[in-house]
């Protein structure tokens, strides 16, 4: 799959890079509840592709740990596993990102509190994403993967 940061996903981007880093991550967890449905199977897990290898190494970590890589990821952090996911194409961030969200349904990934609130300054952001079509929304998921790190 290809993608370009179109005029109807930009704002979007632009305000998800300004929330801080839980709320990213946090929206990275509601935008891949909103689009499993529609996204063709990911990988099993079983299957060794780069993303599984990048997922893989959080399954060694501790939550508090996976938290903390997760953050470094996007922050950029110079670790092994933030090395490995910048090393990877766009598709393959957004497959570690889908892989994580799996985990996390099933338990081997830490989860983001049941009674977690989105900030309120995420409405407008919600706002844009609801606008855009499946393929756009993809796009902007791939757009904020690729930039992170």
């Amino acid at each position: 799959m290809t993608y370009t940061v179109d005029e109807a996903t930009r704002p979007a981007l632009e305000t998800f890079q300004r929330f801080d880093v839980d709320t990213q991550l946090a929206l990275l967890w509601f935008g891949y509840l909103d689009l499993k449905e529609q996204l063709k199977p990911a990988p099993p897990l079983s299957v060794e592709t780069p993303a599984k290898a990048v997922f893989d190494q959080f399954l060694d970590l501790s939550q508090e740990e996976q938290l903390k890589a997760q953050r470094d990821i996007i922050n950029g952090a110079a670790n092994n596993i933030s090395q490995t996911y910048n090393s990877l194409s766009p598709n393959a961030k957004l497959d570690v990102w889908f892989l994580l969200a799996q985990g996390m349904e099933d338990g081997s990934i830490i989860q983001v509190p049941s009674d977690y609130q989105l900030p309120g300054e995420t409405d407008e952001f919600v706002a844009l994403i609801k606008n855009l079509e499946f393929e756009q929304r993809i796009n902007f998921m791939l757009s904020a993967v690729e930039a992170m790190g």
